[in-house]
Protein backbone atom coordinates (compact mmCIF):
# COMPACT_ATOMS: atom_id res chain seq x y z
CA UNK A 1 0.00 0.00 0.00
CA UNK A 2 2.88 2.36 0.64
CA UNK A 3 4.29 1.67 -2.80
CA UNK A 4 1.31 3.19 -4.75
CA UNK A 5 1.49 6.31 -2.54
CA UNK A 6 5.18 6.69 -3.40
CA UNK A 7 4.35 6.39 -7.10
CA UNK A 8 1.61 9.01 -6.85
CA UNK A 9 3.90 11.33 -4.90
CA UNK A 10 6.69 10.81 -7.45
CA UNK A 11 4.31 11.58 -10.34
CA UNK A 12 3.10 14.75 -8.63
CA UNK A 13 6.69 15.82 -7.97
CA UNK A 14 7.68 15.20 -11.60
CA UNK A 15 4.64 17.10 -12.87
CA UNK A 16 5.45 20.02 -10.60
CA UNK A 17 9.07 20.08 -11.79
CA UNK A 18 7.94 19.96 -15.43
CA UNK A 19 5.70 22.98 -14.94
CA UNK A 20 8.29 24.99 -12.99
CA UNK A 21 11.32 24.37 -15.21
CA UNK A 22 10.23 26.67 -18.06
CA UNK A 23 9.91 29.48 -15.51
CA UNK A 24 13.55 28.95 -14.53
CA UNK A 25 14.74 29.68 -18.06
CA UNK A 26 16.91 32.79 -18.22
CA UNK A 27 16.98 34.81 -21.42
CA UNK A 28 20.59 35.13 -22.67
CA UNK A 29 22.14 38.59 -22.26
CA UNK A 30 22.52 39.08 -26.02
CA UNK A 31 18.82 38.35 -26.54
CA UNK A 32 17.91 40.82 -23.79
CA UNK A 33 19.89 43.55 -25.57
CA UNK A 34 18.26 42.70 -28.92
CA UNK A 35 14.82 42.78 -27.26
CA UNK A 36 15.57 46.17 -25.66
CA UNK A 37 16.65 47.57 -29.03
CA UNK A 38 13.51 46.24 -30.75
CA UNK A 39 11.26 47.70 -28.05
CA UNK A 40 13.01 51.05 -28.39
CA UNK A 41 12.51 51.05 -32.18
CA UNK A 42 8.81 50.25 -31.75
CA UNK A 43 8.44 52.99 -29.13
CA UNK A 44 10.04 55.56 -31.45
CA UNK A 45 7.63 54.58 -34.23
CA UNK A 46 4.71 54.82 -31.78
CA UNK A 47 5.84 58.24 -30.61
CA UNK A 48 6.25 57.03 -27.03
CA UNK A 49 9.10 59.11 -25.62
CA UNK A 50 9.03 57.43 -22.20
CA UNK A 51 9.18 53.91 -23.61
CA UNK A 52 11.86 54.86 -26.13
CA UNK A 53 14.15 56.19 -23.41
CA UNK A 54 13.55 53.30 -20.96
CA UNK A 55 16.47 51.18 -22.30
CA UNK A 56 18.83 54.17 -21.90
CA UNK A 57 20.86 54.76 -18.75
CA UNK A 58 20.42 58.05 -16.89
CA UNK A 59 23.94 59.03 -18.00
CA UNK A 60 23.37 58.04 -21.65
CA UNK A 61 25.73 59.83 -24.06
CA UNK A 62 24.83 59.91 -27.74
CA UNK A 63 27.44 60.85 -30.34
CA UNK A 64 29.92 62.29 -27.86
CA UNK A 65 27.55 64.79 -26.24
CA UNK A 66 25.20 65.49 -29.17
CA UNK A 67 22.22 63.82 -27.54
CA UNK A 68 21.43 62.71 -24.00
CA UNK A 69 18.51 60.69 -22.67
CA UNK A 70 16.28 63.71 -22.10
CA UNK A 71 17.07 65.28 -25.49
CA UNK A 72 16.13 62.04 -27.26
CA UNK A 73 12.80 61.88 -25.41
CA UNK A 74 12.12 65.54 -26.23
CA UNK A 75 12.85 64.96 -29.92
CA UNK A 76 10.28 62.15 -29.96
CA UNK A 77 7.75 64.35 -28.11
CA UNK A 78 8.29 67.15 -30.63
CA UNK A 79 7.68 64.79 -33.53
CA UNK A 80 4.49 63.53 -31.88
CA UNK A 81 3.28 67.08 -31.17
CA UNK A 82 3.64 67.90 -34.86
CA UNK A 83 1.57 64.79 -35.63
CA UNK A 84 4.46 63.29 -37.57
CA UNK A 85 5.67 59.74 -37.71
CA UNK A 86 9.19 58.39 -37.89
CA UNK A 87 9.64 54.91 -39.33
CA UNK A 88 12.47 52.82 -37.94
CA UNK A 89 13.89 49.88 -39.87
CA UNK A 90 16.78 48.11 -38.21
CA UNK A 91 19.29 46.00 -40.09
CA UNK A 92 21.03 42.93 -38.69
CA UNK A 93 22.57 43.44 -35.25
CA UNK A 94 26.12 42.26 -34.56
CA UNK A 95 26.66 41.59 -30.85
CA UNK A 96 30.13 41.53 -29.30
CA UNK A 97 30.82 40.72 -25.67
CA UNK A 98 33.52 42.91 -24.08
CA UNK A 99 33.97 41.69 -20.53
CA UNK A 100 30.88 42.67 -18.56
CA UNK A 101 29.65 44.93 -21.38
CA UNK A 102 28.01 44.32 -24.74
CA UNK A 103 28.57 46.29 -27.92
CA UNK A 104 25.84 46.13 -30.56
CA UNK A 105 26.51 47.37 -34.11
CA UNK A 106 23.81 47.75 -36.74
CA UNK A 107 22.33 49.95 -39.42
CA UNK A 108 19.06 51.78 -38.98
CA UNK A 109 16.94 53.52 -41.56
CA UNK A 110 14.79 56.46 -40.44
CA UNK A 111 11.96 57.37 -42.78
CA UNK A 112 9.23 59.99 -43.03
CA UNK A 113 8.83 62.95 -40.73
CA UNK A 114 8.87 66.62 -41.45
CA UNK A 115 10.64 68.39 -38.61
CA UNK A 116 13.98 66.69 -39.13
CA UNK A 117 14.24 66.03 -42.88
CA UNK A 118 18.04 66.22 -43.07
CA UNK A 119 18.32 63.77 -40.20
CA UNK A 120 16.39 61.03 -41.96
CA UNK A 121 18.28 58.34 -43.85
CA UNK A 122 20.50 55.34 -43.20
CA UNK A 123 22.84 55.34 -40.20
CA UNK A 124 25.61 53.06 -39.02
CA UNK A 125 25.27 52.74 -35.22
CA UNK A 126 27.43 51.32 -32.48
CA UNK A 127 25.87 51.12 -29.02
CA UNK A 128 27.37 49.98 -25.72
CA UNK A 129 25.31 48.27 -23.01
CA UNK A 130 25.89 47.48 -19.33
CA UNK A 131 23.87 45.45 -16.90
CA UNK A 132 21.98 47.34 -14.22
CA UNK A 133 20.45 44.82 -11.85
CA UNK A 134 18.49 42.43 -14.05
CA UNK A 135 18.26 44.55 -17.19
CA UNK A 136 20.65 45.85 -19.80
CA UNK A 137 20.86 49.61 -20.41
CA UNK A 138 22.48 51.45 -23.28
CA UNK A 139 24.95 53.96 -21.82
CA UNK A 140 26.52 55.25 -25.01
CA UNK A 141 25.95 55.18 -28.74
CA UNK A 142 27.58 56.72 -31.77
CA UNK A 143 26.13 57.01 -35.24
CA UNK A 144 27.07 58.30 -38.63
CA UNK A 145 24.79 58.85 -41.58
CA UNK A 146 25.87 56.51 -44.35
CA UNK A 147 23.61 57.66 -47.19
Amino acid sequence: MIRPMKSVFLLILLALCATLLPGCHRTPDEAQVRDAMASMAHAVEAGSAGDASTPLSDDFDGNAGELDRRALANMIRLTTLHDEHIGVTMGPIAIERRGERIVASFTVTLTRGGTLPDQLGVYRVESAWRKDGRRWLCYTASWKQSI
